[in-house]
């Protein structure tokens, strides 16, 4: 039952043809048996889990089953769960027990599902190989040797190793789609305030963004369900109906309008990517869709505007950890100063303390209007390209990542290097669209994503694209070790 999509776990939950108890029980047997390869998770509750699937269970024999009763899913160690370990994959954060729930949480609790754990992650969501964690770098399964992306690595890893059938993450500059290209599965960041982030650990609050991460678009809709609405304890969520997602998975394609970047086909970027996207834009086309080129102009900007907005948020997100309320605090401190000093620099890892350090930097005085405040104004010239993009087109198409994953240590001495590996992520965070990852390919063996960009509220236009795309092809379908 491990190679089943969540739509037909669904499927065999409804029908009797198992259990959620015996669901729940054989992921947690393949947890235990390949998770220390793969690392992707930080901590598995199998007491919770069991108990969960039991209270599903009867629930279904009650006749009050949702959709998604009795269905496994993991968490990003990003979402705090009430008696749960929630770290943020950080050492600032290792015996952090959250005394609540999350919103989504909260929202997979009453659809009555079943939480597997919480999964791997670059320490405080920042990074894009799972290599800043404090507790190992996740791996990936096609490739053991190679990173599964970040942040959310943890997550795409578990679900392209069999681990889960689907899990949350987090989109920060492109923390769904890129790990959900690196590993082979589908990733949606939806528009900015369409999921709650209330009780997700904060890194960039005005470009965080949690979202699901499945195999396949129809298990993605399915996630998003449950994830998606207004919540008042979050004052940037967006009071919008919330559709059924799974609808018009099934609407044809005929007419589509796609626009391609030319930005984002030129560079460097590996050849066998290209080459693989363009397959998938003509199954798109064979599939009734039109293509026209559009330009995104200032796609150049956003990697240098990200990593001044971005850090600046997260030297005020983070201030919050000082070793007094929560979290690691230093041994012996002979003051206070010492103790802010000492549990700060010991709690947070390199990558976080670089970002602090930027972020702190770029608000100080005499250089908030030369570096923060201009990132603000390159930020809105972005946001208007996509705006400008998205009156001509439908979507816009093209690759997720510039290069297939990378080896583990491969970028880590070299930071821009690992930035750049978000170049095609980055600028929709700017932006608060949604968009889609979903796999189109392979290059040297390793996974290919495609991404699919839509405009504010158009996750069905996306889903839909995406769903009709993985009928009409089978890269979704294969797994590691096939």
């Amino acid at each position: 039952m491990l190679d089943k999509t969540l739509a037909e776990l669904a499927q065999g939950l409804a029908t009797g043809e198992f259990s959620s108890v015996e669901l729940t029980q054989n992921y947690l047997d393949r947890i235990s048996a390949e998770d220390g390869t793969l690392n992707s998770f930080i901590t598995v509750t199998p007491e919770q889990a069991l108990a969960q699937a039991n209270a599903a269970d009867q629930r279904r024999a009650a006749g009050n089953a949702d959709a998604f009763t009795g269905l496994p899913v993991a968490h990003k160690d990003i979402f705090c769960t009430e008696g749960v370990r929630t770290s943020c994959g950080s050492k600032m954060l290792d015996n952090f027990i959250s005394p609540y729930n999350a919103t989504v949480i909260e929202h997979f609790n009453r659809a009555g599902a079943v939480s597997l754990g919480k999964t791997n992650m670059d320490e405080f969501a920042m990074g894009s190989s799972n290599e800043s964690s404090f507790y190992g770098p996740a791996r990936n399964p096609w490739n053991t040797d190679c990173v599964p992306g970040g942040s959310s690595g943890g997550s795409a890893a578990a679900i392209a190793g069999g681990l889960t059938p689907a899990a949350t993450g987090s989109d920060t500059g492109g923390s769904i789609r890129q790990p959900a290209a690196l590993c082979g599965i589908t990733g949606l960041k939806p528009t900015y305030g369409r999921v709650s982030r209330y009780g997700m650990i904060a890194y960039a609050s005005s470009l965080d963004q949690g979202g699901p991460m499945a195999r396949t678009a129809e298990d993605t809709a399915m996630m998003l369900n449950v994830m998606a609405g207004f919540d008042p304890k979050d004052s940037t969520s967006l009071d919008q109906p919330v559709p059924d997602y799974t609808l018009k998975l099934n609407d044809s394609l005929k007419g589509l309008k796609i626009g391609l970047p030319k930005e984002f086909f030129s560079g460097e970027i590996d050849p066998q990517i290209t080459a693989q996207v363009q397959n998938a834009i003509r199954e798109f086309e064979a599939l009734g869709a039109t293509v026209k080129e559009v330009s995104l102009p200032n796609t150049h900007l956003a990697i240098p505007a990200y990593y001044i907005i971005a850090p600046a948020e997260a030297s005020s997100n983070l201030s919050r950890f000082d070793g007094v309320r929560y979290g690691y605090r230093c041994e012996d401190p002979v003051d206070l100063e010492d103790m802010y000093k000492r549990s700060r620099g010991e709690g947070f890892g390199e990558e976080v303390k670089r970002r602090i350090m930027v972020g702190t930097y770029a608000l100080s005085e005499g250089f908030y209007d030369a570096y923060y405040k201009k990132a603000l104004q390159i930020r809105r010239l972005i946001q208007q390209d996509y705006v400008n993009a998205l009156s001509e087109v439908d979507v816009i198409m093209g690759p997720t990542t510039p290069h297939p994953a990378f080896k583990l240590g491969e970028k880590t001495s070299d930071p821009v290097a690992m930035y750049m590996e978000d170049i095609f992520t980055i600028s929709l965070n700017l932006a608060g669209m949604p968009g889609i990852s979903v796999p189109c390919g392979f290059a040297n063996g390793l996974p290919v994503g495609l991404q699919l960009i839509g405009n504010y509220f158009a996750e069905e236009r996306l889903l839909n694209a995406a769903h009709q795309f993985q009928q009409a092809t089978d890269w979704h379908t294969q797994t590691p070790g096939q």
